[in-house]
């Protein structure tokens, strides 16, 4: 037959040496626990080996327990309270998960396991650790992209193109011939036309004689879908140009 009283009498002796000014044990009516028995507390903190215990810890918890009559091969009475920093969220998750470690343990002495069991997880939870992750997490969280430029819209971009394709028009005006420019408007080519009808003299078609432009010119047939719109108001835009230009300098030749 078990002597369940003179395991839990040395697991008592066992705890006092080993935890020292840790465990002590407290009036039945402090410890949160419905028994009149004997109830001892435990001190916890999420404090590494090396670390200096004077040193005031932002968390501590008291770990509370009471032998039941049939301990260890039932679990003990169990209570977590918060003596500095800590959640009642968390208090509960801690209980809940010891409680479920000492059904587990059924058996045999338990309650260093469980005190080993929930310093683990204050430091996980509380430790020096765990801040400087969530420091991290809410310096990357304050970080904020600042976009450079203008932002690209719809608008934005179909007025760059109309510029773009009016200044490119403008340039391809600039380098036609003066019998290309003068030419009546519904026979006048534009300028990729031009530049079209140059790349296939380039292949091998005959030279065309300065002397004949006007001729050359009478027996090219053009439709007028094949003109756009923005290249002829470029090319008017160009003529204008050229004619005031060609007034001031018989002006001044005058």
């Amino acid at each position: 037959m078990t002597d369940h009283f003179q395991e839990q009498e040395m697991e008592i002796e066992a705890l006092e040496a080993i935890l020292m000014d840790e465990f002590k044990e407290i009036h039945s009516g402090e410890s949160g626990l419905s028994t009149s028995n004997r109830c001892f507390q435990i001190t916890l903190s999420p404090q590494d080996d090396d670390t200096d215990q004077a040193t005031t810890t932002p968390v501590q918890l008291a770990l509370v327990f009471s032998h039941t009559e049939k301990y260890p091969d039932e679990p003990p009475l169990l209570n977590v309270k918060s003596i500095r920093g800590i959640q009642t969220s968390d208090l509960k998750i801690l209980k809940e998960k010891l409680e479920q470690e000492a059904s587990e343990n059924l058996g045999m002495a338990m309650i260093y396991t469980l005190v080993t069991s929930a310093k683990e997880w204050l430091s996980e939870r509380y430790g020096q650790d765990a801040e400087a992750e969530d420091a991290e997490e809410e310096e990357a969280k304050d970080e904020v992209i600042i976009p450079h430029g203008e932002p690209v819209t719809l608008e934005t971009f179909l007025a760059w193109r109309e510029r773009f394709e009016a200044e490119l028009a403008l340039e391809r005006a600039k380098l036609m011939p003066e019998s290309a420019l003068t030419a009546p408007k519904e026979k006048r080519l534009s300028g990729r036309q031009w530049f079209e009808s140059g790349r296939a003299s380039a292949k091998g078609a005959a030279p065309v004689n300065e002397g004949s432009d006007e001729e050359d010119e009478e027996d090219i047939d053009f439709d007028d879908d094949d003109f756009e719109d923005d290249e002829e108001d470029m090319l008017e835009h160009y003529l204008a140009e050229k004619s005031d230009s060609s007034t001031h300098s018989s002006k001044r030749t005058a």
